[in-house]
């Protein structure tokens, strides 16, 4: 057994000073079998559901709770939570979908306020938030405050109440969860930093009473997006160990061989994993 774990991960005369595992041949046969697994995961997605899925935990009131706590931090007034501009939220969401597109203007042109106006909040001011590809609430809200544009919507003294709609569907042929939040004012808030930041816990709690929430809230057994990238940044810390291994032993014995350099492969496997680290996050807009 020794032997074998030997001829696979370490550098020999019976590999020819190549560990196994990085032969082309053992390469091609782990990317076979990568390639097989993803085309039959979403079927086990979709026959064991509640066995096998996307561990999701986002709400409106999540979300509202969140973002007073980030305008209490700097000393402005709650946010309440508002009917119409729930409405209006989830009719862009749906609209979205429907279309198939995602941005803040449809293809034909038809923008945010449309719909703001459409649900009957009659605004002086307003402000769109767009997410997806998230699967908690903290998440959405700190890609928003990590972005200056969405950051200064969340903090805009000229907004009094929000609205939000988390919603899913297919958007360019891809089961995808859209958060969308809307904000609107009716007169410029005047209010100064102190009395703002005292009355926004008793606003807070009113804001959410009497108004319709929406959320997608999913717990499988086992999360395949956490299992996915476990077994993806698992495989390629795993080669980028073995190469460094074989290029030390390489080194320390003086063995020469004509074959490709191991810091090479080292460095395209730590951009590639760096790649999959920022793809895997969600995007707003």
């Amino acid at each position: 057994m020794k032997g074998f774990f030997c001829h696979l991960f370490l550098p020999q005369e019976t590999n020819n000073y190549r560990p196994k595992i990085i032969h082309h041949s053992s390469l091609l046969f782990l990317i076979i079998l990568l390639f097989l697994f993803s085309l039959y995961a979403p079927f086990l997605k979709k026959s064991y559901s509640g066995v096998l899925g996307v561990s999701i935990g986002i709400s409106s009131q999540d979300l509202l709770l969140l973002t007073n706590k980030k305008r209490q931090q700097n000393g402005l007034s709650s946010l309440k939570l508002n009917a119409e501009l729930n409405q209006a939220a989830s009719l862009k969401g749906t609209d979205m979908f429907a279309k198939n597109y995602w941005a803040h203007t449809s293809p034909s042109g038809t923008t945010p306020w449309f719909f703001i106006k459409k649900a009957g909040y009659k605004y002086v001011y307003a402000g769109e938030n767009l997410a997806r590809g998230f699967t908690s609430s903290e998440d959405v809200i700190n890609a928003w405050m990590d972005s200056k544009s969405h950051r200064e919507n969340i903090l805009s003294k000229n907004f009094q109440d929000v609205g939000f709609a988390v919603v899913d569907g297919i958007l360019d042929g891809e089961v995808t969860i859209l958060v969308i939040e809307e904000l609107g004012g009716m007169n410029p808030i005047v209010l100064d930093r102190k009395s703002a930041f005292n009355e926004s816990v008793a606003k807070q709690n009113k804001a959410v009473e009497g108004v319709k929430s929406s959320s997608i809230i999913k717990a499988p057994i086992l999360d395949t997006l956490s299992f996915s990238k476990i077994l993806a940044y698992g495989i390629f810390l795993f080669f980028i160990f073995i190469f460094a291994l074989d290029m030390i032993i390489i080194e320390n014995k003086k063995i020469i061989r004509f074959v490709g350099h191991n810091s090479d492969h080292i460095l395209f496997l730590g951009l590639m994993l760096l790649f999959i680290v920022i793809i895997s996050k969600g995007v707003v807009f």
